[in-house]
């Protein structure tokens, strides 16, 4: 959606809102991070988000894969900057072309700054030479498409300090057809509404932003301030030169300091707070706690369209259907339904057969790095030591999963303690849902869609279940005529009693003056390419670690011997029927150890361990010359009692 068809919107409703500005990052760890960071902060309820572009295209690439990834993957409404400094006119057309299909709708629309190497911007031959230029371009190549923002100086810019001169400047953008300002950072709200006023009295009528510059520390603080040769009120000085070299305290009065600057920017009516968050999240979190405008502090919890995130990458917007697999795994859902032509609009379809992409494209597999995941989820050895991680991630002590993008929700709360107890036994959740029987559709924890609607939904398990325990869950499953199963192991063999290959609505909706909506489901064909992901996942987690290392030995034994189970319970007024299936069972030999293998190396005749640990006995047993690899313990089935 257009930025200022949101910024009327509120503008109706009196209710203040606010976005937050991001830059690419240098290395590839440093966007994975950042990724995180704007998944965690799109909880914060921001109205939407921009990405720089670097000096000349330096960090276009990046950019638009960011753009790409934050409207399609994150669902964040995206406005992409864009400069003309030192910029081919092809360059334009192919970053306005990747915006588009990024279904990007958004562009703000600068003239930038020159390339670090030169002392001042020049226009490309057949460039643009102001932002003007820019914005009269996208609007005749691109008409309505893209809403055009344009930046705006209450103190001047880098070279030219005469606000009334940039004032015409504004206005001239305006006319070439742009519909909202953003400004540059300030500390002087008085000289920003007289600006404003200024700008009024000129004719300029689209929305203005203010820029939020957060502070961290005071170093920053000042060179910030130093750069764009804003005003810093003396009272600010004073608040912060005694604790300048104390960050912590001059995060905390950064804090109050532009919370009050911000309730009197709200105060005289200006309703959207723009925050230049430098890719940090907390003291711009702190501010809009002060502030009370996130979901937790406002009281308001935060819209939510549908059950689960809705991508607005392009021709995707109107899709209201997917299947629970990937409650857990938005990135990736998307990532492999990149290429659909079309995307199911008010129900899945039984005569549609759903391609879904590749598992080696990126954003499928297993995220973070082996070291950051080591560290994360340990060595474990024993089944036991799994089944503790799966505890603390029910615990919320742990914050992802192999089959996890995030931690878990506060919905698992209902069923915590019997998913506690299965993952007690050896039995492995990795998603699950509670049944729902007509909550509002206002209600903090189950409610979605529009107001004065009623949201239900099924009971639903997935979980890993080990083949010594499989024939016992089986029987009592089939002999439970309220509950519908998926059952399939790595190599691919699918059991199942449901009648026909048709989806099974799990969560749906009521609404005034709307049909149905069915949201989430469940299916053949979708669950078959869930399973492949979901075994590849456990593979690449074993991969993690070192060949013949106890943890990727027990990891592999765990992939390859269980069966991935889903279960429906179609009686949605029963939320814990469905546990009872595992009444009594639970697997054996938990603390049975997958040892690392030991590798010895006698060549200079003296046993030494190479990797693992190993008996004396078995030192002396090494002949001169001798290099072998003995496992300790070799993978063996594990038994249910």
């Amino acid at each position: 959606m257009h930025i200022s068809k949101k910024l009327a919107l509120a503008r109706e409703s009196n209710k203040p809102t606010f976005s937050f500005e991001f830059f690419p990052p240098k290395t590839a760890q440093g966007v994975q991070n950042l990724y995180d960071r704007m998944d965690r902060m799109h909880d914060l309820g921001p109205t939407f988000i921009d990405i720089t572009w670097g000096a000349g295209g330096r960090h276009s690439t990046l950019t638009l894969e960011m753009v790409k990834a934050t409207q399609s993957q994150y669902g964040l409404e995206t406005c992409m900057h864009l400069t003309c400094t030192d910029m081919e006119r092809s360059q334009i057309d192919d970053a306005l072309r990747c915006a588009y299909k990024a279904g990007c709708t958004n562009i703000l629309a600068l003239r930038g700054d020159p390339p670090r190497d030169q002392d001042k911007w020049e226009a490309k031959a057949d460039g643009f030479r102001y932002a003007k230029d820019l914005v009269k371009y996208i609007k005749a190549k691109y008409g309505d498409h893209f809403d055009i923002g344009v930046a705006g100086y209450a103190e001047g810019c880098d070279d030219h300090r005469n606000v009334d001169l940039l004032v015409e400047h504004l206005k001239e953008k305006v006319d070439a057809g742009a519909s909202f300002v953003v400004t540059q950072m300030f500390y002087d709200v008085d000289i920003f509404l007289k600006w404003v006023e200024k700008c009024r009295a000129r004719g300029i009528n689209i929305p203005i932003i203010p820029g939020i510059m957060p502070i961290s520390t005071y170093a920053s603080f000042m060179r910030r301030a130093d750069w764009t040769q804003c005003n810093v009120p003396s009272e600010w000085h004073q608040a912060l030169d005694p604790v300048k070299n104390d960050d912590a305290a001059v995060r905390d009065i950064g804090k109050d300091l532009l919370a009050d600057l911000c309730r009197r920017l709200l105060d005289a009516g200006i309703l959207h707070l723009h925050f230049y968050t430098m890719n940090l999240a907390q003291s711009t979190r702190l501010i809009l706690e002060e502030l009370a405008l996130t979901p937790d502090t406002s009281g308001t919890p935060l819209e939510k369209p549908l059950p689960w995130r809705q991508s607005l990458g392009l021709n995707r917007r109107d899709e209201t259907v997917r299947p629970i697999f990937w409650r857990n795994r938005n990135t990736s859902y998307v990532a492999r339904t990149a290429d659909w032509d079309e995307f199911p609009n008010g129900r899945w379809g039984d005569s549609r057969s759903p391609a879904f992409g590749e598992l080696d494209a990126y954003d499928i597999g297993l995220k973070g790095t082996n070291e950051s995941n080591i560290k994360l989820w340990g060595k474990p050895k024993t089944l036991r030591e799994v089944t503790s991680l799966f505890i603390r991630f029910i615990e919320g002590d742990l914050d992802r999963l192999p089959w996890s993008e995030g931690g878990i929700s506060s919905e698992a709360d209902s069923i915590k303690k019997n998913l506690l107890e299965l993952n007690k036994n050896g039995f492995l959740t990795i998603n699950s849902q509670p049944a729902v029987d007509g909550a509002s559709s206002s209600h903090p924890v189950y409610g979605w869609g529009p107001a004065g609607g009623w949201v239900y939904q099924k009971a639903y398990l997935e979980l890993l279940v080990f083949p010594s325990i499989f024939g016992t869950v089986l029987e009592r499953l089939n002999a439970n005529q309220n509950l519908t199963y998926y059952a399939v192991n790595q190599k691919g063999q699918l059991l199942t009693n449901t009648k026909d290959e048709g989806p099974n609505a799990v969560t749906w909706g009521i609404f005034p003056n709307r049909e149905i909506v069915q949201p989430t489901i469940v299916e053949t064909v979708s669950f078959l390419a869930w399973k492949d992901e979901a075994f590849r996942l456990g593979q690449d987690w074993s991969k993690c670690y070192a060949p013949g290392s106890g943890s990727r030995k027990l990891i592999e034994a765990i992939m390859s011997q269980c069966y991935l189970i889903n279960i429906v319970n179609n009686d949605f007024h029963q939320t814990h029927d469905i546990f009872d299936i595992f009444e009594g069972l639970a697997v054996g030999d938990l603390d049975l150890s997958f040892e690392d293998d030991i590798t010895v190396d006698s060549r200079n005749g003296n046993g030494k361990i190479v990797n693992g640990s190993g008996t004396s006995d078995t030192e002396r047993n090494i002949t001169n010359g001798d290099r072998r690899t003995l496992p300790i313990h070799t993978n063996g089935t594990i038994h249910a009692h």
